[in-house]
């Protein structure tokens, strides 16, 4: 078993590619056939696992769910650190805060077209801390 704890820093409503550093972690702990589980400590922040080829996908992921959850909706009574606040809690409810991903061989087992994103839903940059644990 190993754990690691990451922080991944921002600029702010993106998605980032966090593939790389996941991998990292799994290489380091030794572990060659089991699981990574990445968890993510924040409430306006999520993890997707999404393509990683064209980056349309994600501009089209930012568009469908800004369309359907909409910053300084009047609806919401929540808005103390402005109008993307609640929008942000509610895109990580909708999303997840967690993703679990076979390893294989000292690797992550992801498909061909597969990355791990952090998707951050407020406008502000922000550091977000992950906890990735390895088991196996």
């Amino acid at each position: 078993m190993h754990r690691e704890t990451l922080t991944i820093r921002n600029n702010g409503r993106s998605q980032t590619d966090i593939t790389a550093q996941i991998a990292r972690v799994v290489t380091d702990s030794g572990v060659r056939i089991g699981l990574c589980h990445v968890f993510l400590q924040h409430t306006s922040a999520s993890l997707i696992i999404s393509e990683n080829a064209d980056p349309a996908v994600g501009r089209d992921l930012e568009r469908f769910i800004s369309r359907l959850v909409q910053d300084g909706d009047p609806m919401f009574e929540h808005a103390e650190e402005g109008p993307d606040d609640m929008a942000a809690h509610i895109r990580t409810i909708l999303t997840q805060t967690e993703v679990t991903v076979p390893v294989d061989e000292g690797r992550l087992d992801l498909g061909t077209w597969q990355g791990i994103w952090l998707w951050e839903h407020r406008h502000a940059p922000h550091a977000r801390k992950l906890i990735v644990t390895v088991a196996g």
